[in-house]
């Protein structure tokens, strides 16, 4: 008999928040940017962290630039670890801007993806033409992740107008609408120049969304996530993070980092 099969860590060791709840999840949900991983550094990724991992992106415009093959493999490999799997918001606008989104979803079904971003960080899109796309993709049986921000403003958010797109986007079918922070995560959304959030801005955004857990914040620094932790709890969903951070954010969630110990604490209180 194999022992070690059999040994399992203490819950307060494991998770000294007591918060983290198991896939499929409704909160505390980690989005991965995979910006050209390799298929053996996909499968190790998965292989030590897909527990926490609940959606993948295929970053910005990658998804033709993969062997067809290749990337079949990576979509199939994460379905299996229960992670969907879209292309970047980005891809999309292309569809769009080169009158293509019919070849678009023509090929996201018939590679295998289980959900797009619907997003227009650099083009325009109008309002119908936006939920047309969370139509189509809900029609095509994709889950349909919306994005909210232009990536060349600048920090500030229209607060007025992100409730009036979040409440339309769900209510055309979007399951989470994300607010933009690129991959970069300065100088843009709620994050200034240096990459620090803007409480004032974030407080707000917070108070005027009637259901704050269908946002997604894309969070790609190690100081943004712990903030936001801290700000919000570890049932934030967070979002842009660099396969190479995935243990590091998990470890912050729980609590087994000296940023955010303080979450654990309430355990035993």
């Amino acid at each position: 008999m194999d022992v070690t099969s059999q040994l399992e860590w203490h819950p307060a060791l494991k998770d000294p928040t007591a918060g983290r709840s198991a896939k499929p999840r409704t909160s505390g949900l980690t989005m991965v940017i995979d910006k050209g991983l390799g298929l053996h550094a996909f499968e190790d990724l998965l292989e030590t962290s897909s527990p926490y991992v609940d959606l993948l992106k295929i970053g910005f415009g990658t998804t033709p630039l993969y062997p067809t093959d290749l990337l079949k493999r990576k979509i199939e490999l994460a379905r299996r670890h229960g992670i969907a799997i879209m292309p970047g918001g980005t891809f999309l606008e292309v569809a769009v801007s080169q009158d293509a989104v019919g070849a678009y979803f023509d090929m996201i079904e018939a590679i295998g993806f289980d959900a797009i971003e619907v997003s227009d960080g650099t083009i325009e899109l109008g309002r119908e033409e936006r939920s047309e796309l969370i139509r189509r993709g809900r029609d095509c049986g994709l889950a349909v992740y919306t994005e909210y921000g232009k990536k060349l403003w600048g920090p500030g958010i229209d607060t007025e107008q992100l409730l009036e797109t979040f409440m339309e986007d769900i209510r055309q079918g979007a399951s989470l609408v994300t607010i933009e922070a690129r991959e970069s995560g300065t100088d843009v959304s709620i994050f200034d120049a240096n990459g620090k959030c803007r409480d004032e801005e974030l407080h707000e955004i917070v108070g005027i969304i009637p259901d704050p857990k269908r946002i997604l914040w894309e969070a790609p620094q190690k100081q943004q996530q712990v903030h936001l932790l801290n700000a919000l709890g570890p049932a934030v969903n967070l979002g842009n993070i660099a396969p190479q951070d995935l243990f590091s954010l998990e470890t912050l969630r729980r609590g087994l980092r000296s940023d955010t110990f303080h979450l654990g604490r309430c355990r035993r209180q």
